[in-house]
C-alpha cells in the first residue's frame, strides 16, 4: 500500500513539474508567478493578476486552462455588461412552447473575466455568487456551475481611465492577487525572437485532466501542518490585527486561505508538510490585497506585509 502511495505521489510531481514547465514556455522568465498561479489552483481559489496591459495577463490564464484539460471562457468586461450577458438568459422558443435557458459564459471550468474592474456593481454581484457559492442563480432556480470551478481575473491599474477599485468583499473572494510584471531583457529578447503567444497555445497539450486536478487538490488537503506551523501562522494573523501595520486585520476565512495556498505551495515542493517557508511565499500574494496599510506607512502593501514578516519571529 506505501509503495503504490509512494508511486502516486512521484506521477503527482512529474505531472506538475510539466505543469509549471509548459505554461513557462509561453510565460517567459516568470516561472515564480506560474507557480503561484498553479498552488493557486491546487489550492481550489480564484486568482486576481493585477497589471498593466500587455505583459501576459490574460495569456497566462489561457495557457493555464489548455494545460490543465480544462474548458475556458473569456468575457470582456465593461461598464455596460450586463448580469446576464455573464450567466445566461432564458428566451421563448416556439418549437418548445416555453422558454429555454441559454448559458453563459460562467458555465466554464475556467472563467477568464478580463478588466472585472471596468465592469458595474450589479454584474459583480453576480459573479459573487458564482465565486462563493460554484452556482448562480437565474429567475429564481439555482444552477450548479462545472467541476472544478475558478475564476481567473485580470485587473488594471484603478488609476487608468473607466477602472473602479472592487469592493472588498469581492476582493476577498480571491485567493491570491499577483503580479507579473515587465519581462527580465533576456525574456523580452526571446519574446520578440520567439513565435506568436497565440499559436503557441494553440500547440499545447493538456498535462493533467480535470480529474486528476481534482485528485491534487485532494493531495492538497491531506499535506500536514503542524502544531507550531499553527502558532506562527495565528502570530502573523494577530500581527496584522495589532494596528500596527494595516488598518483592519484578517478575518479567519482569511487565515484559512493562507493555510491552503501554503500547503499547495508544499505539495509543489514535493513535501508532505508546510514549513514556514511556505506560509512566507505565500504570505503577500494571499493577504496583500485584503489589507489596508496604516497611515504614513510610506510602503505599498506587499511591502508592508514583507516588512511584517521580517518583525515576527519563528516559531
Amino acid at each position: 500500500m506505501n509503495h503504490e502511495r509512494m508511486n502516486d505521489q512521484h506521477v503527482l510531481a512529474a505531472q506538475l513539474n510539466a505543469l509549471i514547465s509548459q505554461i513557462s514556455t509561453i510565460i517567459v522568465g516568470k516561472k515564480a508567478q506560474v507557480e503561484d498561479c498553479i498552488a493557486c489552483m491546487l489550492a481550489g481559489g480564484h486568482l486576481l493578476i493585477e497589471d498593466v496591459p500587455g505583459v501576459g495577463k490574460t495569456t497566462l490564464a489561457h495557457a493555464l486552462a489548455v494545460s490543465l484539460g480544462l474548458r475556458f471562457s473569456r468575457t470582456q468586461f465593461t461598464a455596460d455588461l450586463m448580469p446576464s450577458d455573464l450567466i445566461g438568459v432564458s428566451v421563448y422558443e416556439r418549437s418548445q412552447e416555453s422558454f429555454v435557458f441559454h448559458p453563459g459564459p460562467v458555465f466554464a471550468q475556467v472563467l477568464l473575466a478580463d478588466e472585472i474592474n471596468r465592469a458595474g456593481p450589479k454584474t459583480q454581484s453576480a459573479l459573487l455568487e458564482a465565486m462563493e457559492e460554484h452556482q448562480v442563480t437565474v429567475e429564481g432556480l439555482t444552477r450548479p456551475l462545472p467541476a472544478p470551478f475558478f475564476v481567473i481575473a485580470t485587473q488594471n491599474p484603478t488609476d487608468q481611465l473607466g477602472t473602479y477599485p472592487l469592493p472588498e468583499s469581492q476582493l476577498d473572494r480571491f485567493l491570491m492577487c499577483i503580479t507579473l510584471g515587465y519581462p527580465d531583457r533576456a525574456s523580452e529578447r526571446a519574446l520578440l525572437a520567439g513565435t506568436d503567444r497565440r499559436e503557441a497555445i494553440q500547440a499545447l497539450r493538456a498535462v493533467m485532466t480535470p480529474p486528476q486536478l481534482v485528485e491534487a487538490q485532494k493531495a492538497v488537503h491531506k499535506i500536514h501542518a503542524s502544531d507550531a506551523l499553527l502558532d506562527y501562522l495565528q502570530a502573523l494573523i494577530a500581527a496584522t490585527r495589532s494596528g500596527r501595520w494595516f488598518v483592519e486585520g484578517l478575518s479567519p476565512r482569511a487565515g484559512i486561505a493562507v493555510l491552503r495556498a501554503a500547503r499547495a505551495r508544499a505539495l509543489l515542493a514535493q513535501r508532505d508538510y508546510v514549513a514556514p517557508d511556505d506560509v512566507q511565499s505565500v504570505l503577500p500574494q494571499t493577504i496583500a490585497h485584503r489589507l489596508v496599510p496604516t497611515a504614513g506607512a510610506g510602503r505599498g502593501r506587499v511591502e508592508q506585509v514583507r516588512a511584517m514578516i521580517e518583525a515576527v519571529a519563528l516559531p
